[in-house]
Order: C-alpha cells, then sequence, then structure tokens
C-alpha cells in the first residue's frame, strides 16, 4: 500500500481552490445523462469516485468527454432510454456512485450488475435496496446486500411515500432518482435534513420538487417529493470547489501557529458547513468572504488564520452537516484545550472504514487520549502539539489518510500513513496543493 509522511511544518501561506465538490460531481453527470442532449460541467472534480459514475453511465448509453479546456460534456440518452450494460458496473470505492446508480437502474425495464473494489464489497447496501425493492425493482445480493449484486428495474415502478430510518442524502436520493423514472409522487421523509445538493439539481435540470416542513408528535420532519417523468433538460454547470476537501485545509492552517491561506470558491451548502460552525465554536479564526451563489449553490471564499482552540460538545443534530468531516475534526479537537465530545456517529461506522474506530485508534497511537462511548466520541485536547510519532493505517480510507496527514504537520514528531492511494478518490493531488502552502508531507525515505 502507498505511503505518506507528514513533518512538522511552518506557516502555511497562500491562495488556492480545492478540487470540485464530489457530490455536485456526481449528479451532474448523472442528470445530465438523464436528460436528452448534452450538459456540459466546468469545474468538475477528477477523482476516482467521479470516474467511476462516468464509466457506469457511459456502460448505460451515455456519451461523456473532457474537453481539452477542462470542460466535461455529457450527451445523455435521456429519461427511460438506457441501454443494458454490456458489462458489469464497477463503482470502484465510491458508495455515493453506487447508490446513486442503483436508484437510476432500478427503473430501466433490464438487469444491471453492480460491484467495486474491497472496501466497498463491505458496505452495506440495505438501506438502498429495501425502499427500491418497495418500489418493484428485484435485487439479487450477498448476505447483508452487499456487493457484488444485480438490480432488474420495473417497467411499472410504484412511488412510495418512505421515511428514512437514519439521516442519509444517498438514500434519499437513489430513492428520488428512482422516482424520476416512476409516474405519480415519490415522497421521502427525514426525520433530520441531509445535504440537498439533488433537489436543488433536480430543479435546475426541470423537475418538479417540492420541500415542506412539519412538526409531527413534536417532531419536525422534512418531506421531499418528486414528480415523475418529468421532460428533464440538458444543462451548463458550474461545480464550485468541495467544503469537505476545504476543511483539511482549514485545519490545517488553525493548526499550525502563524498560518494564513485563503481558500477561494468552495461551496457553503448550509447543509454541508457544519465543520465551519464547528470550528469557530471551537475559537477558530475563520471568515467567508465575497458570498454568491453559482448555479443555485451559495459560494464563498474562506480565510483561515491560525488559532488557540477550545473543546467543544457538538450535538448529534449536527452531524449530518459534517459527516464526512468528523475524521479531520478530531485532529482540531485533539490540539484543543479541554474536552470535545462529539455525538450521533453511527454513520461513521459504515462508511469507507469504520471510521469511529479507526479516528480512536490513529489519535491513541499519536498520544492522545480518546474514548468511544456507542456512537459518541470523545477526544480529550492537548492544548496544543501532540506527540505524534505513529504509523497510521488509513484503512484504505481517503478522509482517514488526510487527516492523519494534516496532525502530523502539527505533531512535535512526523505521522506516517498506510493506504493513502485512495486520496485520490476525492482529493487528486491533495500533497502537492499542501506542499503549495508550505506543508512536508512525502513519500517516506526519499
Amino acid at each position: 500500500m502507498a505511503k505518506l509522511r507528514a513533518s512538522p511544518s511552518g506557516p502555511l501561506r497562500g491562495t488556492v481552490r480545492v478540487p470540485g465538490d464530489k457530490s455536485i460531481s456526481h449528479r451532474a453527470l448523472i442528470l445530465g445523462a438523464l436528460a436528452a442532449g448534452r450538459t456540459t460541467v466546468t469545474g468538475m472534480l477528477e477523482g476516482d469516485d467521479i470516474l467511476s459514475t462516468a464509466g457506469a453511465l457511459r456502460a448505460l448509453g451515455a456519451r461523456i468527454e473532457r474537453q481539452a479546456d477542462g470542460r466535461w460534456v455529457v450527451d445523455g440518452p435521456g429519461l427511460g432510454s438506457f441501454q443494458e450494460p454490456g458489462g458489469v458496473l464497477d463503482l470502484g470505492n465510491s458508495g455515493t456512485g453506487a447508490r446513486l446508480m442503483m436508484g437510476v437502474v432500478a427503473t430501466q425495464p433490464f438487469t444491471s450488475f453492480f460491484t467495486g473494489d474491497a472496501s466497498l464489497c463491505k458496505r452495506p447496501m440495505a438501506r438502498v435496496t429495501d425502499p427500491l425493492r418497495r418500489m418493484g425493482a428485484q435485487v439479487l445480493a450477498r448476505s447483508g446486500a452487499r456487493l457484488p449484486l444485480a438490480i432488474t428495474g420495473s417497467e411499472e415502478s410504484t412511488p412510495i411515500e418512505y421515511t428514512l430510518p437514519v439521516p442519509s442524502a444517498q438514500v434519499k436520493s437513489a430513492i428520488l432518482l428512482a422516482g424520476l423514472g416512476t409516474a405519480g409522487e415519490t415522497t421521502v421523509i427525514e426525520p433530520e435534513p441531509t445535504r440537498d445538493h439533488t433537489e436543488r439539481m433536480l430543479r435546475r435540470f426541470g423537475a418538479t420538487v417540492r420541500v415542506k416542513d412539519e412538526i409531527i408528535d413534536g417532531k419536525k420532519l422534512r418531506y421531499v417529493t418528486v414528480v415523475g417523468e418529468p421532460e428533464l433538460r440538458p444543462n451548463a454547470v458550474n461545480v464550485p470547489g468541495d467544503p469537505s476537501s476545504a476543511a483539511f485545509l482549514a485545519v490545517a492552517a488553525l493548526s499550525v501557529p502563524g498560518s494564513e491561506i485563503r481558500i477561494e470558491n468552495v461551496g457553503m451548502n448550509p447543509l454541508r458547513i457544519g465543520i465551519f460552525d464547528s470550528l469557530r465554536e471551537m475559537g477558530g479564526d475563520i471568515r467567508f468572504e465575497n458570498r454568491r451563489d453559482q448555479d443555485d449553490e451559495p459560494t464563498a471564499d474562506i480565510l483561515v488564520k491560525a488559532s488557540r482552540l477550545q473543546g467543544i460538545r457538538v450535538p448529534a443534530e449536527r452531524a449530518p452537516s459534517m459527516i464526512d468531516e468528523y475524521p479531520v475534526f478530531a485532529m482540531a479537537a485533539s490540539l484543543a484545550k479541554g474536552t470535545t465530545r462529539m455525538e450521533g456517529l453511527a454513520e461513521l461506522k459504515v462508511k469507507e472504514s469504520n471510521r469511529l474506530a479507526a479516528i480512536a485508534v490513529g489519535l491513541k497511537a499519536c498520544g492522545v487520549r480518546v474514548a468511544e462511548d456507542g456512537d459518541a466520541l470523545t477526544v480529550e485536547g492537548l492544548g496544543g502539539a501532540p506527540p505524534g510519532g505513529a504509523m497510521v493505517d488509513a484503512a484504505l480510507d481517503h478522509r482517514i489518510a488526510m487527516a492523519f496527514l494534516v496532525l502530523g504537520l502539527s505533531s512535535k514528531s512526523a505521522i506516517g500513513v498506510d493506504g493513502t492511494e485512495t486520496i485520490a478518490t476525492s482529493f487528486p493531488g491533495f500533497a502537492s496543493l499542501m506542499g503549495s502552502l508550505g506543508a512536508s508531507i512525502v513519500i517516506p525515505n526519499r
């Protein structure tokens, strides 16, 4: 497996842009393929996860090409016009790609076979396949509804009203995408709001989507409804920078004394920026400047300066808005003064790795006191640099790998990370971009 080492760094300084938003990139390709005609995508993330989704869509009959100027062109066959794939749809390491594509094919009258890498084949898919079965799709899968699996779509799918058992934008989106090919109205009920990129982009492509909040038995529920069988229009999508990627840079700049960086053109979707709210509550000097809207998504430049952080409690209700950022947030918590407690982290156990366990094991190896308590994680901050000096196994999880490389920049001794090859799934060029700011992230023994 690939190894990288991060060493204590001098101040990080500079202005950079992070790769395009992964969530929006997936959805731009998918909706471009579902719309008959040509869609152009600018600023798309060119990570392995997105390329896997592009490959799956090509197998279904869409033409997807990268232009010399960096734009991507999607010539979509249109809703209901996909062809049966001639081979297996390999989604690599991408849980988002796999789950969204299952929703896409659930109403197509043919059988699609799904697989992925060793990590993806361990991840549970029942939360997606169960509602798709209710809509009429047939699913044949391994125990635990794990990949490889096969989905045979229904020609006469049934609209459903489905309450998410756990907050998940991926499950919600899979159901809404299946609802596009279903006559009538399909509704997803959310106990807690999750990222709404699918709803925003569906409207942009011409679908009718209604969102309403209701209080029932004292609980606030969000109802998201899509009207099936719309005529989707091709579009031009400009993808902003990924706030999940920006979070690694922000924590690095907060942690390394004397640092000051600007991250331009970052997506500021209110359901995605819980990490920045939490870091600011800790005392982080983070400012949003040049706010604007970009293709129905709010964006801004983020200015971050090194700060002395204090431990806080992060409530469970914030988890959906920062679920992907807890690994790097835990690194910030280890440097803060006092205790930080993060609650409602059950979803971390079924990501690319068991992230809750991976964070705890890695921090302990770096000299930080950590306690797991059910779905909560408590970090005893050191009020300064942790000892470091460990070799952390990232378990082929891109966010675990990047999080501990960020910690290595402010530790007393370098931190090595094993299993860093998956960083390319979401943040190609991570080490070199960090290097441009002054960070020391290298391949060991060079």
